[in-house]
């Protein structure tokens, strides 16, 4: 039986939101193994001066544990 855990971290990008997703995944890997998916549970953006600069989220990311 395997057994899942799930960590939550904020991920941001200038680039867009598939960025600031795979910038999240990338940076948790360094760390853990064996990522299974990645939840995004909220998506906020910093603006200035009338145009998006930045684009943050939530990311609730699922591994299995040995």
């Amino acid at each position: 039986m395997a057994i899942a855990k799930t960590v939550e971290v904020i991920a941001a990008s200038g680039e867009g939101i598939e960025a600031a997703i795979r910038n999240g995944v990338a940076k948790v890997a360094e760390t853990i193994e064996n990522i299974e998916g990645v939840w995004v549970k909220d998506i906020k953006a910093t603006v200035a001066e009338g145009a998006v600069v930045e684009w943050r989220l939530t990311l609730a990311v699922t591994f299995i544990v040995d």
